[in-house]
């Protein structure tokens, strides 16, 4: 096998681990796909010696210079490195962070928009988590790359402070403090804390399933549901009462809780609504005695950015 066909070879090998990498860190599949394909080019110019200077009359007769090797038995974690530096660099050249991934109406509601591909929707559910990549969001790109590379790849403090461009020491607590915002504190609520996650977690899944009855087991009898203007098709009640009508909207619109997701909002459990990982929609409940009382759709920008994101608690 020749060396140009070895070399893409060994980095095929790679593509999908540091497309896992590439995609944690940038929350977009598309940009993911960029910062791969920079990896290769950068590995390919090095292996072949381009960026070498032009050979000048003084060099005739001398050998050509070789290729600089490249690092073999090295080779994951050097892809590695070259990929999380550019995303870092991605990361630090938005004009926005966290306001690139919250907020914003959909064309024709949230159901009607069908702009993921199943492979996308696959990645987010299985290798990262929904949840997990709405509250990555929310961090900083030094810390988001710290906390992705050592707690979901672990790679070693030394090798992160490296590509952070920081001490091993501030390296780790640029991951700590990352850490401390991806798993929140949790609010100390008047009633059972248990019971309003079975009760979030129980109003979730009968939303996916568009089941009345399960819904009508979780909502109280005059549960109230409010909700910004822009989270609602048009024409529809910024406030309606009843466990019955409230079950009935939820049915209609239950092709958006496949987007939906059960994390910590302000410390208490809620739901999030972020088709590929773009936080839309917060859902905001009250829970007492096991049963939903109420719950506000939150879909302005500024009152989503406000709010505190977290994953919540094995």
């Amino acid at each position: 096998m020749d060396e140009p066909t070895d070399l893409a070879d060994r980095f095929e090998a790679q593509r999908g681990r540091l497309r896992g990498v590439a995609y944690r860190m940038l929350g977009s599949l598309h940009e993911a796909d960029d910062a791969v394909q920079e990896a290769w080019l950068r590995l390919s110019r090095k292996a072949h010696g381009a960026g070498r200077p032009e050979p000048t009359d003084h060099d005739a007769g001398r050998p050509e210079p070789k290729p600089e090797p490249v690092p073999v038995e090295n080779l994951p974690a050097w892809l590695t490195t070259v990929v999380s530096r550019v995303c870092l660099d991605m990361l630090r050249t938005r004009t926005t962070r966290r306001e690139d991934f919250v907020g914003g109406r959909l064309p024709e509601h949230i159901a009607h928009a069908e702009a993921h591909t199943p492979e996308e929707e696959a990645l987010l559910i299985e290798s990262v988590g929904r949840a997990l990549l709405v509250v990555l969001a929310t961090l900083g790109p030094a810390e988001r790359v710290a906390f992705v590379l050592h707690d979901s790849f672990a790679v070693p403090f030394d090798r992160i402070a490296d590509i952070v461009e920081r001490s091993p020491t501030a390296a780790k607590k640029l991951a700590s403090r990352a850490r401390g915002k991806v798993r929140g504190t949790p609010a100390v609520p008047d009633t059972d804390p248990a019971g309003h996650r079975q009760a979030v977690e129980a109003f979730l899944a009968a939303a996916r399933g568009g089941d009345i009855d399960a819904l009508l087991t979780v909502l109280a009898p005059d549960v109230v549901r409010r909700a910004d203007p822009a989270a609602l098709p048009a024409g529809t009640a910024a406030e309606i009462h009843g466990a019955d009508a409230v079950a009935r909207e939820t049915v209609m619109l239950a092709r958006n809780a496949r987007h939906a997701a059960a994390l910590l909002l302000d410390g208490a459990p809620g739901i999030v609504v972020a088709p590929r990982g773009r936080l839309l929609l917060a859902l905001t409940l009250t829970v007492e005695s096991g049963r939903i009382t109420s719950y506000e759709v939150i879909a302005a920008p500024s009152r989503l950015e406000r709010l505190a994101l977290a994953v919540l608690p094995d």
